[in-house]
């Protein structure tokens, strides 16, 4: 049985959301952290519920809203989210006021909505949809437990139209934090320049995309998702790229783009440089977390970003760092790792 990409919606910091040209207009930011362009909530949430959402319960509600719109889906047979962090405004704000205010009197709302779940709840709530509900909080590989775990009830045939989501949101306390820690650069980068700087740390992303898979063909589909695979810590990250490629009856030779996590980290882009020269060598390469910013679902943005390529036919200047052999390509893959820990590849088809 096939999984296809029946539609997508995306917020990110690019002009990605209600926008039916493809990375034409690119934003370039210079700084250490991209912000998501958030689109006007009051056409998909209700005025008195957007003041009381957070940042990214407003993304994930909006995008899941607008990708059901696309489809013309109204009610979803699953809806499933990866999130490594949750929703940290929330969370923040519920231990600040613990501190703040003695333990005693706090408002619950904070609480309610900081788990890492809100964002399927309220998108369930919204639709009134009472059917599977789950969230993966998985770290660098949320997102790509939510798409397994969808292509396994479609493949048991319990349920169709499922509503699949990567959300990440950035927050100035999480944003302190893992500059400390040595993720993000400390001086001011052109995010278009990013992956040409040879030093360590790369830029801050948020965003949220979503996706309507199912396992009925038709010519509206974006794409057909072919397989999926994460892997933990590898030894030879090649020889498990060869066995995925094997396992669906390919060779390097066959896939006409990768798609690869590259971010401007010279720890973090060792691996990609390594493939590109050696079992990607004549492939057409591409990047993309200089559009949206590194954070643990960006490979959400990296799906969207495939599948449009292989619905309309062509690959932006933008994200190309190598031509493809062929202008409109079939078969693309995805090849992402998060913290050098979490690995994960997709490969897409045309239909």
């Amino acid at each position: 049985m096939k999984t296809f990409i029946r539609s997508s919606s995306c917020i990110s910091p690019q002009k990605t959301f209600g926008n039916d040209d493809f990375l034409t207009d690119i934003v370039e930011y210079t700084g250490t952290r991209l912000k998501a362009i958030e689109p006007d909530y009051k056409e998909f949430i209700d005025p008195k519920q957007i003041r009381r959402m957070s940042h990214i319960i407003k993304m994930g509600v909006a995008a899941a809203k607008d990708c059901l719109n696309k489809a013309d889906v109204e009610m979803p047979g699953a809806i499933i989210t990866g999130t490594a962090f949750g929703c940290l405004e929330d969370t923040i704000t519920f231990l600040t006021r613990i501190v703040e205010q003695n333990e005693e009197l706090l408002p619950p709302t904070a609480f309610i909505q900081s788990t890492h779940n809100t964002v399927a709840a309220q998108i369930a709530l919204m639709l009134k949809c009472h059917e599977y509900n789950n969230t993966f909080v998985h770290k660098g590989i949320s997102f790509e437990s939510a798409l397994l775990d969808a292509i396994m009830l479609l493949k048991e045939q319990e349920a169709d139209n499922i509503l699949v989501g990567g959300t990440e949101e950035m927050v100035d306390t999480s944003f302190k934090v893992l500059t400390r820690l040595g993720l993000y650069k400390r001086w001011p980068a052109s995010n278009l320049s990013l992956l040409s700087t040879e030093s360590k740390g790369t830029i801050g992303g948020e965003g949220a995309v979503f996706f309507l898979l199912t396992d009925k063909t038709s010519e509206n589909n974006l794409a057909e998702l072919t397989s999926i695979k994460t892997v933990y810590n590898p030894k030879d990250i090649e020889g498990s790229i060869n066995t995925f490629l094997q396992g669906n009856s390919l060779n390097p030779e066959d896939i006409d783009l990768v798609i690869t996590g590259k971010n401007g980290d010279i720890r973090n882009d060792a691996i990609y440089k390594q493939i590109s020269s050696s079992l990607f060598k004549n492939n057409g390469l591409a990047n993309y977390k200089h559009l949206c910013g590194e954070y643990p679902t960006s490979s959400s943005f990296a799906l969207w970003l495939a599948a449009n390529v292989i619905k309309k036919g062509i690959i932006p200047e933008v994200i190309s760092e190598r031509e493809s052999k062929k202008t409109a390509p079939k078969k693309v893959l995805i090849y992402n790792h998060y913290l050098q820990k979490y690995h994960s590849l997709m490969l897409l088809s045309a239909i």
